[in-house]
């Protein structure tokens, strides 16, 4: 490199001790929506990469873990999904794992942001590239009001959020769990992102915490996602009738995935101490 070349690095503040640079081309898109400022811009390491109010919160090369993990444990613990609804989720990355299931007949997207959805499409393609299938219905609007007026209407819940913080914040609430189960069939299934385990200890307590108190099966499991806070992330499932341990691995399918696979899904319920610490009562 010629010794006066500029280095420009993206800096995620994650915590106030603590960060993730990466080092980047340049910006391909700065805006400030009604709700958030989103910016893309494009990494050396990871491809382009989205930014929402400074957290990013996808990127080209490691989306397919996120995506790929919030979608297929429930989708594979229940033995017929049908209506999916994906709260947040504006990126696209969900509703394409979603539609993988041959059982699926709707998949709703309900993001509160509709500037996330059109961004995503003109800078994601391979993200948000199944928004205009038939079996999509995407909807620019409050998750938690989406949830309170369908009742007994879903499947499977998926809550792709962002932090919780700004907009997202009462989608890490125990009334909005609630509203989820109301909206759920009576063998349906819950998943929400729920954070870092090194970062987010006390969210990721009485998340687990609320689930359960609403729900009467409710598990944990993490997957390993480089550019997010530690590389180390967590998701709390509640069903009501299905537990994802006792899914019979030979018989679920072999999907076209990147990181989930049939062999691993119980295995994905074997936290590490400190992680199996933070849900034990």
């Amino acid at each position: 490199m010629d010794k006066f070349e500029t280095e420009l690095w993206y800096t995620e503040k994650q915590t106030p001790n603590h960060g993730i640079t990466t080092r980047i081309n340049r910006t391909l898109h700065h805006e400030k929506s009604e709700y958030q400022s989103i910016d893309v811009m494009e990494t050396r390491q990871f491809g382009n990469m989205l930014v929402l109010d400074g957290m990013v919160m996808t990127t080209d090369k490691d989306e397919f873990v996120y995506h790929e993990m919030i979608t297929h444990v429930a989708m594979n613990t229940h033995p017929e999904p049908k209506n999916v609804l994906v709260v947040g989720g504006g990126d696209g990355g969900a509703i394409r794992e979603i539609l993988k299931h041959p059982t699926v007949e709707t998949a709703t997207l309900v993001e509160i942001d509709g500037r996330v959805i059109e961004v995503s499409k003109q800078f994601f393609p391979e993200i948000a590239g199944r928004l205009d299938d038939p079996r999509v219905q995407v909807r620019v609007e409050d998750g938690i009001k989406h949830i309170r007026e369908h009742q007994n209407a879903y499947d499977v819940i998926l809550v792709d959020s962002t932090e919780p913080i700004g907009p997202a914040v009462g989608l890490f609430q125990k009334p909005f769990y609630q509203g989820i189960y109301d909206a759920l069939r009576e063998d349906g299934i819950m998943v929400a992102q729920t954070e870092s385990p090194w970062f987010n200890r006390d969210l990721i307590r009485q998340v687990f915490r609320d689930i359960s108190d609403i729900f009467p099966i409710t598990r944990l499991y993490t997957a390993s996602i480089p550019t997010y806070p530690s590389g180390l992330w967590s998701f709390t499932i509640g069903s009501k009738k299905f537990d994802p341990v006792e899914v019979d691995e030979s018989k679920l399918p072999h999907l076209d995935t990147r990181y989930y696979r049939p062999e691993m899904h119980k295995a994905l319920f074997q936290l590490p101490q400190f992680v199996q610490e933070l849900i034990e009562k």
